[in-house]
């Protein structure tokens, strides 16, 4: 029985949600992405560099493709959780056409876009007390699944002066007994850093040897310039198709980030287990989506150079902008559609009377003063940087960083 003491004492009350589920981070792409577009909606002329989505609409085939599948009553049923047959081996000839690696199609899983394949990997390979090496600047969603499914990211930090990329010396550094998972991201988001195939390889030799998975997200394999190349680390190590999981999808490439088709690849006992957790969770991916991705994938890439060489236009323009401004420094992206300059000399100076002193305050600061939407580098784990997608229009491109270059050429 309770002594009146005890009974006195005030309780804290459950919380409403798990501390697993409320641990979560909202994403900070999506928030920059959403906040701009309220704003824009309340009139208020904001520009975004937030979201990382191409600004073209998806290629006429495949929306074709899309209405012929709305009155074919094969696609109004359930269809096979792992995804359409016809999907799956298009999707192994494509890897074969585009990385130059064997997959079998029972070796493949469709799920509702490249998210849902990332967070499927991590459960599927995870348990709790394993580590997985997290080479940052990261998209903001990796360390945020690697936590869900109870593993703990260890950070392996990069800056601007390796160009973002992390040596086997800094991956052997962090190893640890726990190691379990190498996440590997080339090109990458945010940073649009590419490893060179030597690299890569070294990547993989050196994951091989000490016994330790790799997820390797290849989701902008299409989207590199100049003397870049992309190189999958599995067509450079062929040894890691038993340790090995590559995600990818039809977002980036085709630009259709709104039609939720991804994909996962890997050996045939973790795309079964993971083909089990997505049979409870979603079941199949929508079949008007997958017959898009179908025409996608099976198509040539003739609209994806177009996207590619406008992007290309951009990228240049971008660098050459925020270049000029004083106290930024901004590596030459050579993949995906971002630049991440860095911001570290602004921080601590007074800018209309502010003295931001992180990359969210100055970031908080653009929005307001300029009225541009940047992501600041906390969200991808290297404070002092900010990200900004160029897959946007030429014309809002250069308005948007040339207010945001007005605004920071103040800083004194």
């Amino acid at each position: 029985m309770a002594t009146p003491a005890e009974q006195s004492q005030p309780t804290t009350p459950p919380s409403r949600v798990s501390a697993r589920v409320g641990g979560i981070s909202e994403s900070a792409t999506l928030a920059v992405d959403s906040k701009a577009k309220a704003l824009r909606a309340a009139g208020r002329p904001v520009i975004g560099f937030g979201a990382g989505e191409p600004d073209f609409p998806t290629p006429a085939p495949i929306v074709e493709a899309a209405a012929a599948a709305c009155s074919d009553p094969r696609n109004h049923r359930y269809s096979p959780a792992a995804g359409l047959p016809e999907l799956r081996e298009a999707i192994a000839k494509k890897t074969l056409r585009d990385s130059g690696v064997t997959v079998e199609p029972s070796r493949v899983l469709v799920t509702n876009g490249g998210k849902q394949a990332v967070y499927q990997a991590f459960a599927t390979l995870l348990d709790p007390g394993d580590e997985v090496l997290l080479p940052a600047p990261y998209w903001t969603t990796y360390p945020e699944a690697i936590t869900l499914a109870g593993a703990a990211p260890v950070v392996v930090p990069t800056d601007d002066s390796t160009g973002f990329l992390a040596s086997v010396e800094q991956l052997e550094a962090a190893r640890t007994p726990r190691t379990k998972v190498l996440l590997f991201n080339s090109p990458s988001n945010p940073t649009g850093a590419v490893y060179p195939p030597e690299q890569v390889k070294a990547i993989g030799e050196w994951a091989l040897r000490h016994g330790i998975w790799v997820v390797t997200d290849e989701i902008y394999e299409h989207l590199v310039y100049g003397e870049a190349r992309h190189s999958s680390i599995l067509a450079e190590v062929p040894e890691l198709a038993e340790t090995c999981v590559v995600l990818n999808g039809v977002a980036k490439t085709y630009a259709m980030t709104g039609w939720r088709v991804g994909w996962m690849i890997g050996p045939q006992d973790v795309i079964k287990a993971a083909t089990n957790l997505q049979s409870h969770l979603s079941s199949n991916v929508a079949n008007v989506s997958q017959r898009a991705a179908l025409e996608a994938v099976s198509g040539p890439l003739d609209a994806v150079a177009e996207m590619r060489a406008a992007f290309d236009r951009r990228r240049r323009t971008i660098v050459r902008m925020l270049s000029e401004i004083p106290g930024v420094t901004c590596p030459e992206p050579q993949g995906a559609f971002y630049a991440y300059p860095s911001v570290r000399e602004l921080l601590g100076k007074e800018i209309r009377g502010v003295r931001p002193r992180t990359s969210t305050e100055l970031a908080e600061l653009v929005l307001d003063q300029a009225e541009v939407a940047v992501v600041p580098g906390e969200a991808f784990g290297t404070p002092g940087y900010f990200r900004l997608s160029y897959a946007l229009g030429d014309e809002d491109l250069a308005e948007g960083v040339g207010r945001m270059a007005e605004l920071l050429r103040e800083a004194r």
